[in-house]
C-alpha cells in the first residue's frame, strides 16, 4: 500500500531502514513493516533470491535493499569478479516491506546537521600504485584484449557516528537524483548516486548510462564554460556512446523485437558537485527481474567493453573486492495502476548504480567509498585521479541552509542603483544554486516598496529563499563620513575553492567571524591561501598605483560586486592579482559597494 503524508520520524522497523529518493515524484520513499529479510551470503543463492524477490512483490509487497556487484557470476559464469570478502556485504540483501510512504524532502530533512564531522579518508593505493595499474590496462588496450576498463581504488576512514545523521547531512541541500539509504543491524549504504541503472514500469524498461565528468565551477559563468567543455569532449563522447552501445545491446536481449531506443544521447546533467554525460536507452520488456538482472547486471558504465574481457581485468588488478560499489541500490514492488490485460500483475522497479556510496561496516566503526572512472587508450593517469577526487568532493560538501541576498541602494532621483546588475547577479546565483527566481515578481515587489519611501533614501536588503519566495527589509543608508575608515588585514586566509565566496548569500560566518576577531576596525580586507587580497567583509577592494585603480581577479575568492562590475566594464578598474604589500606606498586604497560608492580607507596593523 502506497501512502502520502508528513514525516514524524526516522524511516526505520526494527533495526532495517530503507529509504530511496524517487527522481520522478521529487519525494522519498520510506519502506515501512518488515515482513523478513532476503538475503543471498553467496552467488548460488543470488538467483532463487531474486525469484523470491518479484514473487512477493506481485503479491503487493515491496522489496528494498541491494545487490553487490560480486553477485555477477551468478547471471553469467564468464564475469570473473574477486572473492567476496568473508567480513563484506552480502552479495544481496532486500528488506520484505508492506507499506511505502511518501516524504516530502522538507519534511525529512528538517533538522539535518550539515556539520556532521568531517572524516579522515585515506586512498587504497597511492598514486604511482594507480599509474602502474593504468600501464597494465593500456598495454591489454594496445593487444586488443579490450577498449574500455573502469579501473577503480576505495578510500577508508574509521566511522565513529551515526551513518542515518551522515546521509542527511549530505542530501541536505537537495538529495541527488538517485539517492538511497538501507540500514541493517551490520551494514548501512549511503548512496549519493548520480546514475539510474534501470527503471522498470510494467512492460518499459529504461536504462541511463553516465560516462563523462567534468567539476563543477565557482561561478555560473566558470560552471557553463566547463559544462560546454564537457558536451564538446570528442573522448568522454566515445566513451559514452560506447557505454551507451553495450546497454543497447544488454537491453536487446531481452526486449520486444524493434522497440530499442537510444534518446537525448551525450546530454550533460548538472548534478551538486559534478557535471556528467549522461544517455538514455529505452526498451519494451514482458521478461522475469532475474531475466533483467541477468541481461544488464553489473552495469555497463561500471566494468568497460567488452564486459566480461573488462571484468577479468578488473579482477586481477583492483586490490579487493567491490562489494556494494558498483552493484546497485533500489527497490521492486507492485504499480501503482494494474495491467488490464490480467496476465499477471505488473510491477515498478527502480535501481541506482551504486556509485557515490559509502558502506558503514556498523560492527566494526568503518567506512568505505569507491571511486573510479573509464581507462581508454588515450586516458592521462593525473587527469583521471583528479577526476577520481571529484568523483569523492560529495564526501566533503555539506550545503548549509542560506538564501540568496542582495543588498541596494534607493534614492529619490536614481531609484534602485544598478538595479540591473544586482537583478543579473542574482539571477546568475539563483541558476546557480537552482533556486527558483521570478524576476517580474520581484521588480513588482521593489517597486510596491519604493513607492512608500518618499523623498528619502533606503537601503534595502532583497532576500530570495530557494522556493523563490521573496523577503524585503529596508533601513536608511549608512552616513558618509569625512574621514578614511580605518581597516585591518585579516590574519586567517580564505579558501579560493570556497563557492560562497562567490556569492552573496545569509551565509556570511567567514566575513562575520573575521569582524570578530578584529574589533575596533571599521572592516577587515581578506587574502586567501595564496597570500592575494580578495576583498572586504562589506565591499570590493580597489588600490591606486601610478594612476590606475587595480582590483583583484575574481578567481582569487571574491564576490563580483555590482559597482566593481560597472567600474571594470567604464574602464575605470582594472584586473591584476594584489598581495598585502601592494598596499603600502599605494597612493591610495580604496573599498567600493553600490550602497556606498567608492570611499576611502586607511589599513592600520600588521601587513
Amino acid at each position: 500500500m502506497m501512502v502520502r503524508g508528513s514525516y514524524s520520524g526516522t524511516p526505520a522497523d526494527g533495526q532495517n531502514r530503507v529509504l530511496i529518493w524517487d527522481a520522478a515524484s521529487k519525494f522519498w520513499l520510506a519502506f515501512h513493516d518488515t515482513c523478513e529479510v532476503v538475503r543471498a551470503e553467496n552467488v548460488e543463492q543470488v538467483g532463487p533470491c531474486l525469484e523470491r524477490i518479484e514473487g512477493l512483490a506481485k503479491q503487493g509487497l515491496y522489496a528494498a535493499g541491494f545487490v553487490s556487484y560480486e553477485a555477477a557470476p551468478a547471471f553469467d559464469p564468464a564475469l570473473r569478479v574477486r572473492l567476496r570478502s568473508e567480513d563484506g556485504p552480502p552479495s544481496l540483501w532486500f528488506g520484505i516491506f508492506e507499506r511505502v510512504e511518501r516524504i516530502a524532502a522538507r519534511d525529512l530533512l528538517k533538522g539535518a546537521d550539515p556539520e556532521f564531522a568531517r572524516l579522515n579518508w585515506s586512498p587504497s593505493i597511492s598514486e604511482s600504485r594507480y599509474r602502474e595499474a593504468l600501464g597494465r590496462i593500456r598495454e591489454h588496450l594496445r593487444v586488443g584484449d579490450c577498449y574500455q576498463v573502469n579501473f577503480t581504488f576505495r578510500l577508508r576512514t574509521a566511522f565513529p557516528g551515526d551513518p542515518w545523521d551522515f546521509f542527511l547531512s549530505v542530501c541536505r541541500d537537495r538529495p541527488p537524483t538517485h539517492a538511497a539509504y538501507v540500514g541493517s543491524p551490520d551494514w548501512a549504504v549511503c548512496s549519493f548516486s548520480p546514475e539510474r541503472f534501470f527503471v522498470l514500469d510494467g512492460e518499459e524498461i529504461v536504462s541511463e548510462p553516465m560516462k563523462g565528468t567534468r567539476p563543477r565551477g565557482r561561478t555560473l559563468e566558470q560552471d557553463q564554460a566547463l559544462a560546454e567543455e564537457l558536451r564538446q569532449s570528442a573522448k568522454d563522447r566515445a566513451e559514452n556512446v560506447m557505454i551507451t552501445d553495450m546497454v543497447r545491446n544488454d537491453l536487446g536481449r531481452i526486449a520486444e523485437t524493434g522497440s530499442v531506443v537510444v534518446d537525448d544521447l551525450c546530454r550533460v546533467e548538472k548534478h551538486a558537485t559534478v557535471w556528467q554525460m549522461v544517455s538514455t536507452v529505452r526498451a519494451r520488456t514482458r521478461r522475469s527481474l532475474t531475466e533483467i538482472f541477468a541481461a544488464l547486471f553489473p552495469p555497463a558504465s561500471i566494468t568497460g567493453a567488452p564486459k566480461a574481457a573488462s571484468m577479468g581485468i578488473i579482477a586481477d588488478l583492483e586490490s579487493a573486492p567491490r562489494g556494494l560499489y558498483t552493484g546497485c541500490v533500489g527497490y521492486v514492488g507492485p504499480r501503482a495502476t494494474r495491467s488490464t490485460s490480467g496476465a499477471k500483475p505488473e510491477l515498478r522497479a527502480a535501481f541506482n548504480v551504486a556509485i557515490r556510496t559509502v558502506l558503514v561496516d556498523q560492527r566494526r566503526n568503518r567506512a568505505e567509498y569507491g571511486v573510479g572512472g573509464g581507462i581508454v587508450w588515450d586516458s592521462e593517469a593525473r587527469g583521471e585521479y583528479a577526476e577520481c577526487r571529484t568523483k569523492a568532493e560529495v564526501l566533503h560538501r555539506r550545503m548549509p541552509e542560506f538564501r540568496l541576498l542582495e543588498t541596494m541602494l534607493w534614492t529619490p532621483r536614481q531609484g534602485y542603483v544598478l538595479l540591473e546588475r544586482h537583478l543579473t547577479r542574482l539571477g546568475a546565483s539563483a541558476e546557480y544554486f537552482d533556486f527558483h527566481l521570478d524576476v517580474q515578481l520581484v521588480r513588482d515587489r521593489l517597486d510596491g516598496l519604493s513607492a512608500g519611501f518618499g523623498q528619502k533614501s533606503q537601503m534595502v536588503r532583497l532576500l530570495l529563499d530557494k522556493d523563490g519566495a521573496v523577503a524585503l527589509e529596508h533601513l536608511p543608508p549608512p552616513s558618509p563620513s569625512s574621514v578614511p575608515l580605518r581597516v585591518t588585514l585579516a590574519t586567517s586566509a580564505v579558501d579560493s575553492s570556497d563557492i560562497f565566496l562567490y556569492h552573496k548569500t545569509t551565509h556570511r560566518h567567514i566575513y562575520a567571524q573575521a569582524l570578530a576577531v578584529n574589533p575596533g576596525f571599521g572592516d577587515v580586507l581578506l587574502q586567501n591561501e595564496r597570500g592575494e587580497l580578495t576583498e572586504s567583509t562589506r565591499a570590493n577592494l580597489a588600490v591606486s598605483q601610478d594612476g590606475v585603480l587595480w582590483t583583484p581577479p575574481i578567481r582569487c575568492g571574491l564576490l563580483s560586486g555590482t559597482m566593481r562590475a560597472e567600474m571594470v566594464e567604464r574602464g575605470e578598474l582594472k584586473e591584476r592579482i594584489l598581495r598585502p604589500e601592494d598596499l603600502h606606498g599605494a597612493e591610495r586604497v580604496m573599498l567600493l559597494n553600490s550602497v556606498r560608492g567608492t570611499y576611502d580607507v586607511v589599513v592600520s596593523g600588521g601587513i
